[in-house]
């Protein structure tokens, strides 16, 4: 968590960029970025540097190798350690001119990172700008992992708050809640087909390290870590680099964060691939349609960008592979040829697990759109026998678009510290919709459909034609009203009007 000075720091920074006319709070979080990663770099070097002098042994790897770059300045001169002791118009030289083109040519090493950074462009105007946002950095303990995870974080927000590129950042209570209901493991091979600035992966890399820290002290499960279990996809440049630069500030070495139109045609090679996918894919409008892949559109035949993404999840997934998607609410019960034929493949074709209803205001600012999570497992041969249904109400957050928290912020999230109370429960559904999913197959069975979660008989959701919207099976507790019978009132009525004259006559012999 950042305290309240490291928050400070970085709002002061983010209003200087506004001051020097940078208003676009996504180049504000991509120049942080390079300058992130540019220390990250200098640490790797530093690292390298430790284990030669350790073991006696020649450097490995030389990030900022020996000599000098074409204009003659030592690349040495390129490392945080000592360009954050310049001054401020030689530090302004030294990035403009050599840091940016030494990182753009850093793509020789194949690394996912240094793809991105072909692109990096210096826009920070002035040398005191620079040398504020370096110094504020430099004091940011980097060395731990939650607190680069958080300030990224922190960062994001301001994206999201400023109604900029907001649809890029799904909340992150939300996404834990996902990971949590699909429970990675270290054998996974994730996908996120619209990753934007890859939350869902880092929480995964967050779910891991937590519950599977034996993982990183296995040599072959490591180098799955780091080189083979994390893919992100998107088609924004911008948000590709950020996406990356995030990953490489989370400690992961080498995940695929890479440019891809997944609902276009050029996309094939990646068919059941994953075992795992994570996502909140962009559902406005339609696209295309001559430039749509066809295998999706044999799957169904749409110009809806969340029916294809729905159609691409099955495509990519493994048989055996598992999903955690946001859909706009229209998916479940949306009445064209194409939303009724999609449904039936999840039920009958598939393994649908459930559908967790979120609370309209769960994407606000920035949407208002009413959203579910589905979780279903690719069997190609059918499986639903039964469908989970949660109304989560509430997620810790108000619904307006503020998004303040509702209690503190110990009690908020997935796990709380302490249990939550009746009325704490009524604020934060997010621990009660895993404790009731752990028991799904039991005790949840037996749920009246007046409780907040249920399960429905494959059999009467095929009756509806598929219909998977939660107000479809829930009932509705009518309050009881006693009625009655008018003789009865009459004669009640009469009595107290009885007792009422006798109470009035006492009173006038009490004032006589």
């Amino acid at each position: 968590m950042l305290t309240g000075e490291l928050r400070s720091q970085v709002d002061r920074v983010w209003d200087s960029f506004w001051s020097d006319g940078i208003a676009n709070p996504l180049e504000v979080l991509e120049q942080i970025t390079y300058l992130l990663f540019l220390r990250r770099l200098d640490e790797l070097q530093t690292l390298e540097e430790n284990k030669s002098a350790r073991l006696g042994t020649p450097i490995e790897r030389h990030i900022f190798p020996e000599g000098s770059d074409n204009k003659g300045r030592s690349y040495q001169d390129l490392r945080w350690s000592r360009l954050k002791n310049s001054a401020p118009l030689d530090m302004y030289l030294v990035v403009s001119e050599h840091v940016f083109p030494f990182l753009r040519e850093l793509g020789g090493d194949g690394s996912t990172y240094s793809q991105q950074m072909q692109g990096a462009r210096f826009t920070i105007p002035t040398p005191a700008l620079l040398a504020k946002v370096i110094d504020l950095l430099d004091q940011i303990p980097m060395q731990d992992r939650d607190t680069k995870g958080d300030l990224y974080e922190y960062m994001l927000g301001k994206i999201a708050s400023s109604g900029t590129n907001g649809q890029f950042r799904t909340p992150r209570h939300i996404i834990q809640l996902m990971v949590e209901l699909v429970a990675p493991n270290a054998n996974d091979i994730i996908c996120d087909p619209a990753c934007g600035t890859c939350g869902f992966l880092i929480a995964v890399d967050e779910y891991l390290r937590k519950n599977y820290p034996e993982l990183f002290r296995d040599a072959q499960a490591r180098e799955h870590f780091h080189h083979g279990m994390f893919h992100g996809y998107d088609f924004d440049n911008t948000m590709l680099r950020i996406g990356s630069m995030n990953m490489a500030l989370h400690g992961i070495e080498n995940p695929d964060i890479s440019y891809k139109d997944s609902l276009a045609q050029d996309h094939a090679g990646d068919e059941e691939q994953y075992s795992l996918i994570l996502a909140n894919s962009p559902f406005a409008g339609s696209l295309d349609y001559d430039n749509t892949a066809k295998d999706l559109l044999a799957i169904v035949k749409t110009k809806k960008t969340e029916l294809l993404f729905l159609a691409l999840y099955l495509r990519l997934l493994k048989p055996g592979g598992r999903a955690a998607v946001i859909v706009p609410d229209g998916v479940l019960f949306g009445s064209s040829k194409a939303h009724k034929d999609l449904r039936r493949m999840l039920v009958e074709e598939q393994k649908l697990d459930a559908v967790i209803s979120l609370p309209s205001g769960a994407f606000k600012p920035y949407a208002g759109v009413s959203t579910a999570i589905l979780l279903f497992t690719k069997t190609n041969s059918g499986g639903t026998d039964k469908v989970w249904f949660y109304n989560m109400l509430a997620d810790g957050w108000s619904l307006d678009d503020k998004r303040q928290p509702l209690m503190d912020l110990e009690k908020l999230g997935t796990c709380p510290g302490t249990p939550l109370s009746s009325e704490e429960h009524l604020k934060n559904n997010l621990p009660d919709v895993l404790a009731r999913w752990q028991q799904r197959d039991s005790t949840e069975n037996h749920n009246e459909r007046t409780a907040q979660s249920f399960s429905v008989p494959k059999e009467e959701i095929a009756a509806t034609g598929y219909d998977l919207s939660l107000n479809r099976y829930k009932e509705v507790i009518h309050e009881q009203i006693e009625h009655i019978p008018p003789r009865r009132l009459i004669a009640e009525l009469k009595e107290l009007e009885v007792k009422i004259n006798g109470g009035l006559e006492k009173l006038e012999g009490l004032l006589k």
